[in-house]
């Protein structure tokens, strides 16, 4: 099984650029340059030394003693939330920035749903001196306020989505519309393995960093490179795809991807897009989705403002669909439990995204001699108002 983007853009049936013809230019433009710029000694020089000397890289692979011992398997995480910016999205944005500026752009925009992506295109932007604009649905603001603080203290310009569900959904779509109505100076630096080819496969490869480092990172701790699990959260799904990128070809290296249950799968306020979905297209991209039976997409909802995406990226459709990774949803109630146990059991306060990813210990039973990585994706300043709400921490 190929678990790879094929020359057209699709993984499996999923992926693909279904888009109005305004943008063709723009995607086009992106898809016949990305990879031949990449690869390239140049690009790579500079983008690995960002990834130490800015970002901080290489992560720490820690090895949690305490939840170790609680649930009586070895347990290592992944930590991104070390990351400069607090989340594993500065990786992507990076790598995107250097390739927006090599294609000649000079205005970037972005989408972002718990802020850290428009943090992370912002920080970018900051350092490289060019303009940017981040969509972001009205009631994410809310709930987000201190990344909006971030990104207006970094020179951005935060621009509501007011339409819909007034979430990561509508605040992509504001962003296309944009790009529409300017294509020649502008690149639109998209958050996750979501949207039209080349997107997924490009932002796959920048997040793979994680991977790469997992595999030198437990040769030296275990004496071998492969874990037995790895567990990531899924949105669109670009932390989860960093971590198992590596992986993907080895069956003996269990892939488990963790969504968002919200208030139950069958409550009506659920990001269960696995269990939930249906194929379609959204945000020029084919895959699962939550849709109506007349094909309208589905209002998703979860506790976290990262995992409240209606669909998934086309790699974790295909990965869903040949069974390559096991799904899991996980609720707000459970999610939020396994936040704060890492709090008290091991001194971080996790991304209630993360949180997720963390709740299948209590779900799964692993072996004792059992390798199991946790990828944190982020750490929980910018949630702290919603665990504070949640705990009644007054």
């Amino acid at each position: 099984m190929n678990y790879q983007v094929n020359d057209k853009g699709f993984y499996g049936e999923f992926g693909g650029a279904f888009i109005p013809e305004m943008l063709y230019p723009n995607v086009e433009e992106l898809r016949q340059n990305y990879h031949k710029i990449i690869v390239t000694e140049s690009f790579q020089t500079e983008f690995q030394q960002l990834l130490k000397d800015y970002v901080g890289r290489p992560t720490p692979l820690y090895f949690a003693e305490r939840l170790s011992s609680k649930y009586n398997t070895k347990i290592y995480l992944k930590r991104e939330d070390l990351c400069h910016t607090g989340a594993h999205k500065i990786n992507n944005t990076i790598g995107q920035i250097l390739l927006a500026k090599r294609l000649g752009k000079t205005r970037i925009i972005a989408e972002t749903g718990a802020g850290q992506h428009g943090v992370a295109t912002a920080t970018v932007c900051a350092l490289m001196g060019l303009e940017c604009i981040v969509y972001m649905g009205e009631i994410d603001i809310k709930r987000q306020a201190p990344n909006v603080a971030r990104m207006k203290m970094l020179g951005a310009e935060v621009r509501p989505a007011t339409s819909g569900s007034k979430t990561l959904k509508d605040a992509t779509n504001e962003a296309i519309r944009d790009w529409i109505n300017n294509p020649f100076d502008t690149f639109y630096i998209i958050g996750s393995v979501v949207g039209p080819h080349p997107y997924p496969d490009m932002v796959s490869k920048f997040q793979s960093i994680i991977s790469e480092e997992i595999k030198h990172q437990l040769l030296e701790k275990e004496g071998r490179e492969n874990p037995d699990y790895i567990i990531a959260c899924v949105g669109g799904g670009s932390n989860a795809a960093g971590a198992f990128y590596h992986f993907l070809e080895d069956e003996n290296v269990k892939l488990i991807a963790v969504e968002a249950a919200g208030k139950g799968i069958n409550s009506g306020e659920s990001a269960a897009t696995s269990v939930l979905g249906k194929i379609g297209i959204i945000h020029g991209s084919k895959t699962l989705l939550m849709q109506s039976d007349d094909g309208q997409i589905t209002e998703p909802y979860s506790i976290s403002a990262g995992l409240d995406y209606p669909g998934v990226g086309p790699l974790h459709a295909h990965l869903h669909q040949t069974k390559r990774a096991e799904f899991i949803a996980v609720t707000d109630q459970d999610a939020m439990s396994a936040g704060l146990n890492l709090c008290k059991t091991e001194g971080i306060i996790p991304a209630i995204e993360s949180s997720h990813a963390l709740a299948v210990l209590e779900q799964k039973k692993f072996g004792k001699n059992d390798i199991v990585i946790v990828n944190l994706s982020g750490r929980g300043d910018k949630d702290l108002n919603t665990y504070i709400d949640y705990f009644n921490y007054k």
